[in-house]
């Protein structure tokens, strides 16, 4: 998932590619990398440790099996994190950027591999897509939650309060979203820093009390967990999974701030300290079985629980910050390729791409934080519902980047077929163990999954079948050119733009226009805007310009999924002689869909159904494509679907 730049990320129109980055600049990147993308898996040790022995699945806290659950975090996070996405998967990207839906654009543009592939390789990353809002709503909740009962160790005093010490702390971080993170992503990376090497240091503290505890990087009490737990050391695969979650943000961020600081920070410092710190809980754990309920805060000096709590509950916000924007990216590349109605974007910077905030998206998740918390009182709880979102997204990733593997680079199938093998039964083996926690809450990331797939896919297809209806009841360009030839209809001064999503045939508007008026203006455009599936769109690619005669033209915009679209700005940028579009004298000509549902059966009348309503309460087409709303005229036109 995408998230937003703080001031330490250079833009790449700055940088060229933040990829290529080098000296202090590379610093800075690596800096900013720590704030954004680690936020996520860098509040894991707040929980996962302890879920595995305190929560539903846990196992008891015997010497072995504390070995065996570090042994199983230790080469997860090596597995799991340092090879498969930063070495493996930072190199599958679609020219400069991560995400399984830029993953997705990746292999739909290539249509050597087949249609039939195409379609299920689309549908994989639209369910990958749908699980991450899931992840999107229960990160907050179970981050905000465990960093703030950890006022629970100083004194119970909190106890009663903590449901709604949580609730006003994601409170006000939904409200802030509308002005952006400009101000407080200045302290991102240095607070995330603090943070990584503060749980290093507390961690070492604790492993020097029980320096035995290292001997948990030996596989072999991995091993040895299963064989003596069977069924339950499967089971609690499902637990250890959290502390790897955060794998997909660091891969969505990679246009950010490119390969090598992403790399620098995790091997650097995140990698080193995470592991720090899951050692000294170890440690600790192996002193007192006891202590498994708030295990992070046992290995923290008591005179320091509350400056940790807050210092805990900052990184926890920075880490539902990070997942939160990652939403807002998700959803404006969603609409970009298609698969989501238009929505009202607002971009809170100027200087720096990729912050936007999405009104709609901000409210749902607010709403869903909200409700869960309500819900299930505790990060405990919550544990139940987290990871199902997580392990699914990872499995259908490395699908999408096994399937690249083979057929668009290709590697050779004597190294393939080995790595695949490991890493699809190592993410089979996660998503199984998480599909365990259904009844216990993992339903809930499954329904929000299961409800965005269905609107997703709904808008994508009847959009198809909208298209081609359109398309089918268009004229030919050159029937109207003769038709104007021999009518010669009276011409007015200025310039008239139609837009269409057919780029091929005269627009209905157009012909709406002409039979009722019967004029033409001097000249007349046939606008479209297409959103390619690749991020940018250089600027000398922007346009294609087809001059049709009669004073008609053919303008065709295009812009990446990592885009907005603005039309004026772009039209303002033609230098052509034949064409003048000077704003004043710009009429832009809209058709207003009104949509007739045909008569059918319920599992064909209820998908229309659903578009329908998407169509009617999608944004504004003149406010979403930056046109002044004075310079508009909708036409209205019924549609039988």
């Amino acid at each position: 998932m995408r998230s937003l730049q703080n001031q330490y990320v250079v833009n790449r129109i700055e940088l060229n590619e933040p990829k290529n980055a080098t000296g202090r600049h590379l610093y800075l990147l690596a800096l900013g990398a720590i704030g954004i993308v680690y936020g996520d898996i860098g509040t894991s040790p707040l929980y996962a440790f302890r879920e595995c022995f305190a929560g539903t699945h846990g196992v008891p806290a015997s010497p072995e099996n504390i070995l065996g659950i570090l042994s199983l975090i230790f080469w997860s996070l090596i597995l799991i994190i340092s090879i498969k996405y930063l070495m493996f998967l930072l190199k599958a990207d679609n020219k400069g950027e991560g995400g399984i839906l830029a993953l997705m654009a990746l292999v739909q543009r290539e249509k050597s591999h087949g249609r039939n592939w195409t379609g299920i390789m689309t549908i994989i990353g639209i369910i990958g897509a749908a699980l991450l809002y899931g992840d999107g709503i229960i990160t907050p909740s179970i981050s905000v939650l465990s960093a703030v009962e950890g006022l629970n160790v100083a004194t119970h005093r909190f106890e009663p309060y903590i449901i709604y010490i949580s609730l006003a702390t994601l409170t006000g971080l939904f409200m802030v979203q509308r002005k952006g993170t400009s101000k407080i992503g200045a302290v991102f990376g240095p607070v995330l820093l603090v943070w990584f090497l503060v749980i290093g240091l507390l961690g070492i503290a604790a492993i020097l009390k029980n320096p035995g505890i290292i001997i948990a990087v030996n596989p072999f009490y991995a091993v040895n967990l299963f064989l003596e737990n069977h069924y339950q050391g499967f089971v609690v695969l499902g637990t250890v999974v959290l502390s790897i979650t955060g794998g997909e943000v660091l891969y969505a961020d990679m246009g950010h701030f490119g390969r090598a600081p992403i790399r620098m920070g995790w091997f650097a410092i995140v990698l080193p300290c995470l592991l720090f710190n899951y050692f000294g809980q170890g440690a600790c754990l192996l002193d007192d079985p006891g202590a498994s309920q708030n295990l992070f805060y046992r290995i923290v000096p008591a005179s320091l629980i509350y400056p940790m709590v807050v210092l805990a509950t900052c990184a926890t916000v920075i880490a539902s910050q990070a997942v939160i924007s990652g939403a807002f990216s998700l959803t404006r590349q969603a609409i970009q390729l298609g698969f989501s109605p238009r929505l009202r974007i607002i971009h809170t910077s100027s200087l720096e791409i990729g912050q936007v905030y999405l009104p709609a998206v901000n409210v749902a998740l607010f709403l869903g934080t909200s409700i869960l918390i309500l819900g299930f009182k505790s990060s405990g709880n919550l544990a139940g519902a987290y990871g199902v979102a997580v392990s699914g997204t990872m499995l259908l990733t490395t699908i999408l980047a096994l399937f690249i593997a083979r057929k668009i680079w290709p590697v050779h199938l004597a190294i393939l077929i080995p790595v695949a093998t490991f890493f699809i039964l190592a993410n089979i083996a996660f998503f199984l163990s998480c599909i365990l926690k259904i009844k216990y809450g993992g339903w809930i990331p499954v329904l929000i999954a299961a409800i965005v797939y269905l609107l997703m896919y709904t808008w994508k297809r009847y959009r198809e079948v909208l298209r081609k209806i359109i398309e089918a009841q268009s004229l030919p360009v050159d029937l109207f050119i003769k038709d104007i030839q021999a009518s010669k209809p009276h011409q007015v001064p200025g310039t008239a733009v139609f837009l269409s999503g057919n780029s091929n045939g005269i627009p209905r508007t157009l012909l709406h226009n002409f039979k009722h008026n019967k004029i033409l203006h001097r000249t007349t455009v046939l606008m479209s805007v297409k959103n390619e599936d690749v991020p940018f769109i250089p600027e000398d690619k922007r346009t294609e310009i087809e001059n049709l005669g009669c004073g008609l033209y053919r303008v065709i915009l295009r812009y990446g999924f990592s885009e907005d679209p603005n039309i004026p700005q772009a039209l303002s940028k033609i230098k052509t002689q034949a064409i003048n579009f000077n704003p004043m004298q710009t009429t832009f000509f809209l058709g207003r869909e009104t949509l007739i549902i045909s008569p059918g059966k319920y599992f064909s009348h209820f998908p229309k159904m659903i578009f329908s309503f998407l169509s009617k309460n999608s944004f504004d087409a003149s406010k979403f494509y930056k046109i002044p709303p004075n310079r508009v005229i909708e036409l209205g036109l019924q549609i039988e679907i």
